[in-house]
């Protein structure tokens, strides 16, 4: 019967990140794709003591595990929220992947209906391809043209 159920849901995601980042990605993709739902975002700041943290994270984690596990976007490899996060790997059926940005949290919500593994590689391949350097693309853009008029003439 879980296997049903997986195949109906969707998986759940967790924004975690320092101060108020992970929320207002949220909104941002609220923004652009309209209303979201099986979402949160956690902040981690040192208001709030760790093991507290640690506590929201793993309620979210269960509350939004409808059967497809729930992936969890943090803003950067080695800091807070993704040690906290990597903690949950053992006891939920979770996937952390680190350098959360627009394009990626958008691809995550467009692509829920795939597998926690399959969305969790969608997801760094499109942050990755996110992240452009504009200025030297297009000087780049502007010189092959140059050549290829230069070429033909």
């Amino acid at each position: 019967m879980a296997e049903d159920q997986s195949s109906s849901a969707q998986v759940g995601i967790i924004v975690v990140a320092h101060a108020d980042y992970g929320s207002a990605m949220l909104r941002t993709a609220e923004f652009i794709l309209g209303t979201l739902s099986d979402c949160t975002s956690i902040s981690v700041d040192i208001a709030q003591e760790v093991p507290e943290t640690v506590r929201r994270l793993d309620d979210a984690a269960q509350r939004l595990d409808k059967g497809a596990g729930v992936i969890i976007l943090t803003d950067m490899f080695g800091g807070t929220p993704t040690n906290l996060a990597l903690s949950l790997l053992g006891n939920h059926h979770v996937e952390v992947v680190t350098g959360v940005n627009l394009p990626m949290l958008l691809k995550v919500f467009s692509s829920r209906d795939k597998s926690l593994e399959e969305l969790a590689e969608l997801a760094g391949e499109a942050g990755t391809r996110g992240i452009v350097v504009a200025g030297k693309m297009l000087r780049n853009k502007t010189r092959e043209k140059t050549d290829k008029a230069g070429e033909k003439a």
